[in-house]
This record gives C-alpha cells, structure tokens and sequence, in this order.
C-alpha cells in the first residue's frame, strides 16, 4: 500500500493536523474516526460509533480517550486535543506529535516528551462494536499514563448537551457500563462523572450545523509504563443484547485487524501499491447489517445505504476487489425489493422508498457485469425473470411518469417536487436541477440494460428478439436526438420549458454542457461511438485533478465553491461541483476514443494522503485548488477510480 506518513510540521499545525481524517470501520456501519492531531473536528468524530438498526442509524459512544503523561519530575503532560465555544484550543497534544501514520489501514501516533515516547494504535474487531486502543511505552520512563474517558450516548447527527440528566455510569470489573449501551474496560479505572462544557466541532460550523456539544468525563483509567515496551490498553465495545463473551486482549484486536486488513488486499491482488490502498478502502463500505447479509455504505461518517450508489459501485467494490460471492448475495437480496419495476431506494431515513428512475437501471447494469466478469449464468437466469419485468414495467409506465415514450422509444421521467437522477439536490424542497424529459445518462443506461438483458436471455436460451427490436429503436432515436450543434450532447432532450411566450413551444432541449453524457460512450452497450472530439470537448470544459465538474464553468449557475450552510452546499452540488467517481466514465469514454489516460488519475492518487486518508472524497470544489468537500470516504468514489485504473 501507499505510505501515508506526516511527521511534526503535518502533526503540529493544527489546521493540516485536523484536515486529515482516518477511518477504521467495524463491518458493521459503525466506526472509530477522527484527525490526524486528535482533535475532534466534526459531531460524528469518536473512539466508538454504534452502528444502529440500518448503517446510516448510528449512535455515538465513547468520543475521546486522552492520555495524559505524567513524568518523575512530576510534571503532567496532556497529549489530547479539544477545541472549545470560547475558540481556545486545550489541550494541544498534537504539537508533541513527532510521527502519524495510517499502517495496514490503521492510525498510529507517537508523541514525545524529552526522551519519552509514547506510542497509540487502534483498531476495531471486525464484525462486533467493538474498540481497542494501546499505548506503548517506546522510550524513557518510568512514566505514569493516565486516559481520561469522555463519553456522550447519542445520535450520530445531533448532540447532547448538559442541561439534559447526566449519563447513567453503572460499576463493571474494570470500568463502567454506559448508558447500558457500551462498556469500557482497561487498568485502573476511577470513576468521575462530570460534563466538558461547550466542546466546538469547527466542520459542523463550516458546515452551516451547529457546532457545539458537551461530553461526560465518565473517568480515567491509570497504569505505569516502567520499560520500553510495556503497553497499557483499553477496549470498549456496545453491549449485546444477549449473553456474548468479552472481546480478547486490546493488543490481539489490533494484530488481528492488522492481519484481516493484509489479508483483504492480498485476495484482491492489487497491480500497484494504489490499487492496494484501494482495495482496502473499499472493503470499509462493505457491511452486513440486521436486515441484510450484506449492505453497501455510501459515505462515511453520515451517509447508509442508497440503491443507486450500491449499483454504480458494484463493480469496483465487489468485482474487482475478490468478492464476487459478497456481491452475488446483495445482488439477490437488492431484486427482491423490486416493486411495479422499481428499485427500492433503502437510503438514510430507514423506510423504503422507491423515487429514483437510475438507480433500476444501474442494477441492471450490476447484474450484467456480474456474469459478464465471473461467468455466472446460474444468477443471470435466476435474476432474469425479474429484470424482463423491470423492461416490461418501464413500458407500461411505473411511478413518477417514468415510462417508455411511444414516439421515440426513449425513456421519459418527471413529476412535480421530484428529483429522479443521481443530480437529486432540494433546496427548501425544491430541486436545483430537477431534469424532467429524457436525460442524457438515462437513456444510455435504458439502452445499456436493454442489451445486456437480451444478452442474459440468450445466454439463458430464451427469445431476446423483443428485446433487441426495443434496443435498436432506442439507440435510433438516441443517435437522433441528443448530438448538439456544440459538438457535445444534449443533457435533456424534451424538457418542460420553464417559461415560454404565448404560443411558444411547451419543451425544450438542454444543452449545458454537464458529465452525465459521459455514459453515452463508457457503458459496455453505450449508444454511441466514443468521438475523440466529443469527448475532449467534455474533458477540456469539466475535468480537473479530482474528477469531472458537474457543469462546465462557462455555464449560466455555474457554482465554483460546495461551501457554506445547508442550502447554500445543496445549491452548488450539482451546479459545477466535483465529483471524482466520474473519472470512471471519463476514463471508459477517453479510451473508446482513443484519448491518452495515462496520466489521468495523478490527482487522485495524490488525493489519498490529502482528506480522508487511504480513500476518495464525496466532493471537492469546482474551483482551483478544488478542497475536497462532502464525505471524506466515498463507496463511488474509491469504486469507479479502482475500477477505472485496472
């Protein structure tokens, strides 16, 4: 994998300290997260979050574990990092840091005090809620460590404040158990039990989100470190409903992580230390909930499980990673919530939902790719009932208007308030770009999937002849429709005109020149031939170190920065904001054309030690320097560049 190393002048200033983030998942939705110098920047940052009923349903625990030094001169010496309401920054640990690094995925830190050096690592056991975190003694000593537990129990995307009942601390063998919900455990432990006032998250601020929360000094755990090597270790875990045996040793959950996590890169058989760094990151987003053998989380730290995400991700995570047979099972479990031709669209708000017209498009998509790339006709003809459906519903027509146009063969979909494609932004309920018609990408993936169910249905020995005679009306139309005089496609052809004069026409087409067209030339049954001057011109108006802009910055609403509250964020994030997992179908389309891609993923690659660390942004700005933004790990993101570099 790539080295992902900083030393003091990273470490030590706190604004490139706080601006790195690490992840370590628990292959459950929940995680352990937070900066390189320790400072808890965002409300979803902690040493243990729970994952809930669904991944995006999370509940943080134990948010910070602080050492404190203390050294035979008796001098005390704090290595944490808060930044309270009153903008003090104390402790500042962080400027004793001498080394971070992220080894085999998980985050290291060595701070040093004289000739004293102290070591931390933690890990999470796969497959349980459950923390580790050593300290080791390096250098120097004798020294007393003292780690002080501060603790809250609540939803990952709120806060909890002190004006509220304290948090309920009933006495373990070696520590407490929280709200009933989480133990801690490890050497030493006194129990306090007072709050930490005003505790500042200065990305919530950035974020137009309030700020600001207070957190439970439960207590400390204590122990003497007398020789180079000892360790004192605690772990923490999320207590299980039913009687479940204590984790093992805080030092074997670490070397466990350490040997599943080579483990994970070995089977995916990385080209390049990149494509190892990848594999890894992908396997965080790869989860088994309660409902689900397995589920794919979109984003990292408040993002679950979406349908059209999971799809556009499947190859990248599933295919190119080793995991087939993952990928097999949450393929069939995604065809079973199909409903009058629909996808579910499971998303955050934990009911199901079906209000995308893509999202059933990228699974056919999936599961065409599937048995493309591993020859497994058993699921193809299993599945293939199901997707012939899909085909059928969408010419009757299902919810939302989406239905076949009769004219033309193309796919049409919109109605009032609704925000169908992937480019599904509301601000105050109203969407930015709501791109009723036939959008550009929707009819390439109609298209797409028209073929590759044909194909599954002669692979299966059936009658595809319908099938293609729908195909080639498709494409027909397509090829006819949606060329512009600009030389680059249409975005929407017969979109409602939002006004017109008197006796003007009711539609119109949409030229902007936006990405979506991308898929007209980088799907495996795209509708066109890749034009090497088509394709430059989307290059030379969207593409930037990071990925593809969402509108070209010479574009009327043109939005170069994904900044500021709510509304303002929403506003610009398809309005020229970056979006890196479109270096799939840039790269897929510049190849077709016969484009150089040898160079095209060098920011990216770059990206990987710059935000979330070992992964790929949601977002970044479509302005230069393009600062990543949304999600510091991204399931799309890390899927399609690690896709698109094999």
């Amino acid at each position: 994998m790539i080295e992902i190393r900083f030393g003091s002048q990273v470490c030590g200033e706190l604004a490139s300290a706080a601006g790195r983030e690490w992840l370590v998942p628990d292959g459950l939705g929940g995680y352990a997260m937070g900066t390189v110098g320790g400072l808890r920047t965002r409300r979803y940052h902690g040493l243990l979050v729970v994952p809930g009923e669904a991944p995006a349903a999370r509940k943080v625990g134990l948010a910070s574990l602080d050492p404190a030094v203390l050294l035979p001169s008796g001098a005390r010496v704090r290595l944490g990092a808060h930044e309270w309401i009153s903008g003090d920054v104390d402790p500042r640990g962080f400027e004793l840091l001498e080394r971070f690094d992220l080894a085999d995925g998980l985050p290291r830190w060595r701070w040093r005090i004289g000739d004293v050096v102290i070591e931390r690592e933690l890990a999470m056991l796969h497959g349980r809620s459950c923390v580790a975190v050593v300290h080791r003694l390096i250098s120097g000593g004798p020294v007393e460590l003292e780690l002080a537990a501060a603790c809250t129990w609540r939803d990952a995307h709120g806060e909890r404040r002190a004006d509220g009942p304290p948090l309920r601390m009933d006495p373990v063998d070696g520590g407490a158990l929280i709200e009933g919900a989480y133990r801690l455990s490890g050497p030493g432990w006194t129990p306090q039990g007072n709050w930490w006032r005003g505790v500042y998250h200065r990305e919530e601020a950035a974020r137009g989100l309030h700020p600001e929360e207070d957190l439970w000094y439960a207590g400390q755990f204590r122990d003497t470190l007398r020789h180079p090597g000892d360790t004192m270790s605690v772990l923490a875990w999320a207590q299980d409903p039913g009687p479940a045996p204590a984790p093992p040793p805080a030092t074997e959950v670490v070397a466990s992580a350490r040997r599943r996590n080579r483990e994970v890169v070995a089977s995916a058989k990385p080209a390049d230390d990149v494509e190892a760094t990848l594999a890894l990151a992908a396997d965080a987003f790869i989860v088994r909930t309660n409902d689900t053998p397995v589920e794919v989380v979109a984003g990292y730290p408040w993002f679950g499980a979406w349908s059209r995400d999971t799809m556009i991700s499947y190859e990248g995570l599933f295919l190119r990673t080793g995991r087939a047979y993952l990928g097999r099972e949450l393929l069939r479990s995604y065809a079973a919530t199909l409903s009058e031709g629909m996808l579910a669209n499971t998303a955050d708000t934990g009911r199901v939902e079906y209000n995308t017209v893509d999202g059933t498009l990228w699974f056919l998509h999936a599961v065409s790719r599937h048995v493309t790339v591993t020859g497994d006709t058993d699921l193809g003809d299993e599945l293939l009932p199901a997707l012939r459906g899909v085909v059928d519903a969408h010419l009757a027509g299902t919810r939302y208007g989406i239905a076949v146009d009769p004219a033309d063969g193309l796919l049409t979909a919109g109605a009032p308030g609704a925000a169908l494609t992937w480019m599904d932004a509301r601000v105050y309920g109203v969407p930015v770009t709501p791109r009723h018609g036939k959008p550009v990408e929707v009819n390439a993936l109609w298209i797409n999937g028209l073929a590759g169910v044909a194909e599954l249905a002669e692979l299966a020995g059936q009658d595809a002849d319908g099938l293609h005679r729908l195909h080639e009306r498709a494409v027909k139309a397509f090829r006819d429709r949606f060329p512009t005089p600009s030389g680059w496609l249409h975005d929407v052809v017969d979109a409602p005109a939002p006004a017109y004069p008197l006796g003007g026409a009711a539609f119109h087409d949409d030229d902007l020149l936006r990405p979506n067209q991308l898929l007209a030339w980088s799907l495996p049954f795209a509708p066109l031939e890749a034009d090497p001057r088509a394709v430059g011109l989307v290059g030379a108006g969207l593409l930037t170190p990071l990925g593809p802009r969402s509108l070209s910055p010479d574009c009327p609403g043109f939005t170069g920065r994904h900044r500021g509250g709510p509304a303002e964020r929403d506003s610009a994030y398809h309005q020229g904001t970056v979006w890196p997992w479109l270096i799939g179908p840039y790269a897929d389309a510049a190849r077709r054309a016969g484009l150089p891609v040898d160079t095209l993923f060098t920011g990216l690659e770059a990206h990987l030690t710059e935000y979330g660390l070992g992964s790929v942004s949601e977002t970044a700005d479509g302005t230069a320097p393009h600062i990543a933004t949304g999600c510091p790990f991204q399931a799309w993101s890390v899927a399609e560049l690690l896709r698109a570099r094999r």
